[in-house]
């Protein structure tokens, strides 16, 4: 039996190659923005075209945001100015900015070109922020609210303005150069007493950020304070936009993402796993697992150095990957968590001797249930001396020692240095602590067994 989602989209073809367009559309008018997008991702790509233009006007402006940037930019290609010039004046700023950013620049010049004077005004404006930066994600359709104004003198404000807003939840209130002085929400005004002044209701205690500020600060503040919106001013004080959730929701998914592909050594690449070349992941991964392997030959540098010692005790070589393995895992996990706080900015720089202290106590507990479970191995199982099992066991519990510290402490100093913590993760804390592991190993045998 085949699943409702594949049936729906098998209807769906059939209606469109019996042109069946009039009970097509109705079928569509009552889906979300974003299942129409998910669908038009899977099915054929000549067919985009005539399934969008089925779509009433702002339905497929609010669709046509939700598309990946392949199929916007298949749709752009295939419209008329006049359809284009549609669906540029439906779209909401930050949106369209949003687009331009991710298209060619021919596609990008006939954007501009569709556009009307202001919007590409704005356009422009917004585009001459820092990439990473609240200015590059903020919009400027919010509602703006004089504290002259009566409660009833903004609600019929709000009326005739807002239906162009990309929110209207909270409104922003400004003196006459636009300084930012307070918010209401609409709660506020539509339980006040209409004759009030929004200066009385306002909340003045209003968490702004300035245009430069890091987009990822931004959405951590949205996390921070549960905001709808967050305003966003000039050096001046002066209200030049706000950045609203979603928008704040898709820097956080992006932030994670990056995070997750520099954790796993992978250069960013910020497009979909299946819509990315192989020479693209090529590139993105070979410089860094050029690192790595150059970085390893030290390993292979320390066990030459004590090819004796293996010589004269075998059995040592068979507990490498153990040891190696182990530390990796701990260094691993100390590291994550470490990262975790330091991007939702639990722990400063401050913190590193807490963090330290910490994760030591902990290192010593693990080394402890470790070391114990693996001597009742060695000799119940492995049957080695006595002697071999205490090696193998005393360097286990430094190891994991070492690697615990290790991994909490290389986040925190790279982040002071200004570099990415999430860099200073897995792969490089296993090259790391695998280096110290073998000379805490060998040092350890040559002490005890007297090699």
């Amino acid at each position: 039996m085949k699943e409702p989602a594949v049936l729906f989209r098998e209807t769906l073809v059939s209606l469109l190659e019996e042109k069946k367009y009039p009970t097509l559309r109705d079928v569509l008018v009552t889906l979300n923005p974003a299942d129409i997008a998910a669908l038009f991702e899977e099915l054929p790509a000549d067919r985009l075209p005539l399934l969008f233009r089925l779509l009433p006007k702002e339905l497929a402006a609010e669709t046509f945001v939700e598309m990946e940037p392949d199929e916007q930019e298949l749709l752009i290609r295939g419209f008329s100015d006049n359809e284009l010039k549609e669906v540029i004046d439906e779209l909401y700023l930050d949106d369209a900015v949003d687009i331009v950013e991710e298209m060619p620049a021919n596609v990008v010049k006939r954007i501009l070109r569709s556009a009307d004077p202001d919007t590409r005004k704005m356009i422009n404006e917004i585009l001459k922020y820092p990439e990473d930066s609240a200015g590059s994600i903020m919009t400027i359709e919010y509602v703006r609210l004089r504290r002259q104004f009566t409660v009833e003198q903004a609600i019929k404000h709000i009326r005739r303005t807002g239906i162009d807003k990309e929110t209207i939840y909270t409104c922003y209130v400004t003196d006459d150069n636009r300084r930012l002085l307070g918010f209401v929400s609409v709660k506020t005004l539509l339980l006040s007493d209409e004759e009030a002044s929004i200066e009385d209701v306002m909340e003045t205690n209003v968490i702004y950020v300035y245009t430069t500020e890091d987009r990822e600060t931004v959405a951590n503040l949205f996390h921070k304070y549960n905001f709808i919106a967050l305003p966003v001013v000039d050096e001046e004080q002066r209200l030049v936009g706000i950045v609203t959730v979603d928008d704040a929701f898709d820097v956080m998914q992006e932030e994670y993402t990056e995070d997750i592909e520099k954790m796993a050594a992978i250069t960013p690449s910020g497009k979909p796993y299946l819509k990315t070349s192989v020479f693209a992941l090529w590139k993105a991964r070979i410089p860094w697992l050029l690192l790595l392997m150059i970085s390893a030959t030290f390993t292979g540098m320390i066990i030459t150095a004590f090819e004796q010692a293996l010589a004269a005790q075998v059995t040592l070589a068979a507990f490498i990957p153990m040891l190696m393995d182990t530390g990796g895992n701990c260094g691993s996990q100390s590291s994550a968590t470490v990262i975790r706080g330091l991007s939702l900015d639990e722990i400063e720089f401050s913190d590193l001797l807490r963090v330290q202290w910490k994760e030591i106590r902990v290192a010593v507990l693990c080394g402890v249930t470790l070391a114990a479970a693996s001597f009742a191995k060695l000799l119940l199982f492995d049957k080695v001396t006595l002697a071999v099992a205490l090696v193998v066991c005393v360097t286990l519990a430094a190891t994991v020692l070492c690697a615990k510290v290790v991994g909490c402490t290389l986040p925190i100093l790279s982040m002071k240095v200004g570099f990415d913590p999430a860099v200073m993760s897995s792969p490089f804390i296993t090259t790391i602590v695998d280096a110290i592991s073998l000379m805490l190993y060998f040092s350890v045998a040559t002490a005890v067994l007297g090699l």
